[in-house]
């Protein structure tokens, strides 16, 4: 964490003031059970499958455990307990009004930890889900024995200092004007069409065969909660959250990190750090870049990203 613990809001009794209905439900086409915890008062869902070593998968922005679809099954059939959570804000969880951060998910998948699982861990995360794994590793040593970043994000937003001066700007009327009670429900019904989603998914997806009606389907239906413009526009305005370079000297676990090659959003520039860990002696990282893949590669390439996830779990004799 960057700073000091946080103690994420107790829900009031009042649920109208967060919520007004109950959140979509899951979505996958396998057949995963579904189950709720309450956490603070907050439902939040998730689902295990799976008897053996303890995974945990984050799911990146935007998305929810639909997103590995493809690869719960099978990393559960190998020896692996798999877990896979919706974070507040996101997929089947709840979407109270709240000012989201990298600090309040953290401790929400610490408390997870402590609720369902009890040994160490492997937490495995795309995006900002990467970023989450790093934090979880870096803070919290006692409940993990490895991590898995899958095009893991620089932050949560991006920072203001990382934009070119005429971009910041843009992006801070945008964040202004999503966050306008009339306006910003009108812009967020434009930005979450099913056809713009799929038009995102082709700019980020270096494998276009992986964008299926499925797909679009998972990230579309969260989008119609109400709750989740305010969450939309909370994450465009929140802290970035602490850099990878920051936490990864406190890193002490293995990292496997697996990079799609053609990602514009966290472009392969951004693996320096990770290459140069992987090929300096006495650092335990594992290093793959996979070409003609953008920035999801779990759901891009399932069967080489669950092979190399497997193949790297048992070099570790865990």
């Amino acid at each position: 964490m960057t700073g000091q613990i946080i103690n994420p809001p107790v829900k009031p009794t009042d649920l109208d003031a967060f919520i007004t209905s109950s959140p979509s439900p899951f979505i996958n086409s396998c057949k995963q059970h579904k189950r709720i915890w309450n956490w603070r008062g907050y439902d939040i869902q998730y689902t295990v499958e799976g008897e053996g070593t303890p995974l945990v998968l984050i799911h990146g922005f935007g998305a929810s455990i639909g997103h590995w679809r493809k690869n719960i099954p099978v990393l559960a059939a190998a020896d692996c307990q798999v877990y896979a959570l919706d974070l507040l804000g996101f997929g089947g969880s709840e979407k109270p009004a709240l000012d989201y951060s990298l600090d309040l998910w953290e401790v929400l998948l610490r408390d997870f930890w402590q609720q369902h699982i009890g040994i160490p861990t492997v937490f495995v995360g795309n995006s900002i889900g990467g970023l989450l794994v790093l934090m979880t590793l870096a803070n919290s040593p006692d409940i993990a024995q490895g991590g898995v970043l899958l095009n893991c994000a620089g932050s949560l937003n991006h920072r203001p200092e990382d934009l070119p001066g005429p971009l910041s700007k843009v992006m801070g009327l945008f964040s202004k004007l999503v966050n306008a009670p009339v306006l910003g429900s009108l812009i967020f019904h434009q930005v979450r069409q099913r056809f713009r989603i799929r038009g995102a998914l082709k700019q980020v997806y270096g494998n276009r065969d992986a964008i299926t009606a499925e797909l679009v389907e998972i990230l579309y239906r969260p989008s119609c909660d109400p709750g989740a413009q305010k969450v939309f526009a909370s994450i465009l305005t929140a802290p970035p959250g602490p850099r990878p370079s920051e936490l990864l000297p406190k890193v002490q676990h293995p990292l496997l990190v697996l990079w799609g090659e053609t990602d514009p959003w966290t472009p392969i520039q951004g693996a320096k750090l990770y290459k140069e860990m992987a090929n300096a002696p006495n650092q335990p990282v594992t290093f793959h870049s996979i070409p003609a893949t953008g920035h999801c590669p779990h759901d891009e390439r399932p069967e080489l990203v669950n092979n190399l996830i497997l193949e790297w779990l048992s070099s570790l004799k865990i």
